[in-house]
């Protein structure tokens, strides 16, 4: 069976770089998509999934650490690449969670060769998820597609609401198009497909709500939603 081609972002402000970047891999069979600073690496994302990011740290507005460290927490790894080559400039890019650290300038060939460290790195022990996770005081239970307050009083969701919640559980943090919650939902109803993802968001948001959970559901106005709530798995 033919392997779907590896997806990267490639987050650089230089035009030059960015082009030239892109370029090889492509020629070395990756799909990239690029961005010239955090809000359109965000916008990126929240249309798509990738498989890695390949991010500059001195970008125009939000920084590449923060870049770094914000895709880190939604479980996409991230290689940095930067003319700030002192040991202190790698420690700091390390600590955010980046997979690899890159100086600039760089040798395109040993970029691919970390690009591809990680990704076989990532194969061979993908992260183990939880199955259960606690937010807002509430328990989340994948397995057994339960959500239960803290004194164990069921709360009732459909199985597009479950699946609508889940889809965020597993990825605080990130915004999130209408367009990607229709595919991880599979929210094909009557209403227009981007209506239907409103409504179950404003039916899920009243549930939440109404259990106590507050507003965990922010709206990215034209872009897409949000899960706000601080995630702890058990």
């Amino acid at each position: 069976m033919e392997m779907a081609p590896k997806r990267v972002l490639v987050v650089e402000d230089d035009a030059s770089v960015r082009a030239a970047v892109a370029e090889f891999l492509e020629q070395h069979e990756f799909e990239v998509t690029t961005a010239d600073d955090g809000q359109d690496a965000s916008a990126q994302l929240a249309r798509r999934t990738f498989d890695l990011a390949v991010v500059d740290i001195m970008l125009p507005g939000e920084d590449g650490l923060s870049l770094c460290r914000r895709f880190n927490e939604s479980g996409l790894p991230v290689l940095i690449v930067s003319a700030l080559s002192s040991t202190a400039a790698r420690i700091a890019g390390l600590e955010t969670g980046a997979a690899d650290y890159l100086p600039k300038p760089f040798d395109p060939r040993e970029l691919l060769a970390r690009i591809r460290a990680i990704l076989r790195r990532n194969a061979a022990h993908p992260a183990e998820k939880s199955e259960l996770h606690h937010f807002a005081g509430l328990r989340f239970d994948a397995r057994n597609v339960t959500l239960t307050r803290t004194a164990g009083t069921p709360v009732a969701l459909t199985a597009h609401e479950f699946r609508l919640l889940a889809a965020f559980v597993d990825r605080p943090g990130r915004l999130l198009s209408r367009g990607i919650l229709l595919d991880l939902t599979i929210l094909r109803e009557e209403e227009p497909y981007e209506r239907a993802v409103d409504l179950a968001v404003s039916r899920l948001r009243r549930k939440l709500r109404a259990s106590g959970a507050g507003e965990v559901i922010e709206t990215v106005r034209g872009l897409g939603y949000r899960f706000t709530a601080r995630i702890e798995p058990e």
